[in-house]
């Protein structure tokens, strides 16, 4: 989105892509390990669910995005044509990854709300409606950010201003 909405010279942008891309690797993989963390203190098997294979996927493969990225795209930087060839494929594959782990988060809410249930809650108490309404949220705003990166860009700021 920072291509998109920020009216920057193009290598500001790319910086910032990047960098905003680094930080939620950094989140994403804090995030498994204190899933880990948390599953081993409380005995509880790791990955046996989709949700968990998904979200190691996931993070693996938004990873490799992010390492092909820059070393395509900013260091040492590909030829014009590897790059003009690779943009496309990147921007679809991240827009993939991105799909992907919307539909994850949305996954966990309803393995989460799995077991809230068994642990006795109502069906439609508050709950199960904050973890439902927090689902449909994030399906939402998902939604928004792929209409907003395919959307239409915003314009290059110029040096003479």
């Amino acid at each position: 989105m920072s291509y998109k909405s920020l009216p920057l010279k193009k290598e500001v942008k790319k910086v910032i892509h990047l960098g905003l891309h680094a930080i939620a690797i950094i989140l994403g993989s804090v995030g498994i390990a204190a899933a880990f963390k948390n599953h081993n203190e409380s005995n509880i098997a790791n990955l046996y669910s989709l949700h968990s294979w998904l979200g190691i996927s996931i993070i693996s493969l938004y990873g490799i995005q992010w390492i092909y990225g820059f070393i395509v795209f900013l260091y040492p930087g590909g030829s014009p044509i590897i790059r003009s060839e690779s943009l496309p494929w990147h921007v679809l594959f991240g827009i993939f990854v991105y799909i992907l782990a919307v539909g994850n988060a949305a996954l966990g809410c309803l393995e989460k709300l799995t077991f809230l249930e068994s642990s006795g809650i109502a069906k439609y108490g508050p709950e199960a409606l904050l973890v439902n309404f927090t689902a449909v949220i994030t399906i939402l705003y998902g939604a928004f950010v792929i209409l907003s990166v395919l959307g239409r860009q915003a314009p290059v700021e110029d040096d003479d201003k």
